[in-house]
This record gives structure tokens, sequence and C-alpha cells, in this order.
């Protein structure tokens, strides 16, 4: 089992998960990426990042929302297609306004 970032995080890009990583499997670019993504392969399943998060946005993989399914599909394709996981997640979540209380990536 993994975790996976679902649409709480889209826009809010809140650090408290990457610094709660001990292997560091968190990953997205600075100025590009609307979201943060775990990389399955990295991921040891410790879920020190699930309770870091302050908008909730960070599920196990088999506690993911019905209504987030899509969330699973774009964080597998961000590691083989970054480009077509990006257009995904603005085909699904278009670009607006961000939840308010997270503290933003520096």
């Amino acid at each position: 089992m993994t975790y996976i970032i679902g649409q709480a995080c889209v826009d809010v890009l809140d650090a408290s998960c990457i610094e709660a990583c001990p292997v560091d499997c968190i990953h997205f670019e600075k100025g590009v990426d609307r979201k943060l993504y775990i990389d399955a392969d990295e991921c040891i399943d410790c879920a020190a990042c699930e309770p870091a998060c302050p908008v909730e946005a960070i599920f196990a993989e088999d506690d993911l929302p019905l209504a987030q399914e899509a969330y699973r599909e774009i964080e597998a394709l961000y590691f083989q297609d970054k480009a077509a996981a990006r257009l995904k997640l603005d085909e699904i979540q278009p670009r607006g306004g961000a939840p308010g209380g997270a503290r933003p990536l520096k």
C-alpha cells in the first residue's frame, strides 16, 4: 500500500508532508506543479505524511474517497509523464482560488 495526495492539496502545496517524510518520496516542481506527488516506488508506507498534512489531502491508497479516484491515476502518471499528469489535473481541477490556512512552500 502507498499513499495518495488528493484534491485538497491542489494549489496549496503545503510543505509539512515533505518535512515529515523520512525517505523524501514526495515530489513536485516548484512554480510548475499545482500539487505534491508521492512516488509509490520510494514510499515506505510509514504514514508520517498523513497526519502532517494540514488540509487532510493525504490518504492511504485503500482509503482514497471514490470522488477522488482520478487522483490515483494522476499520481501514478506523474512519475511516467509529468506533462500528461499536469494536463489531467487541469482537466479535473481547473485553476482557481486555493483554500486558505496552509503554509506554502518557500
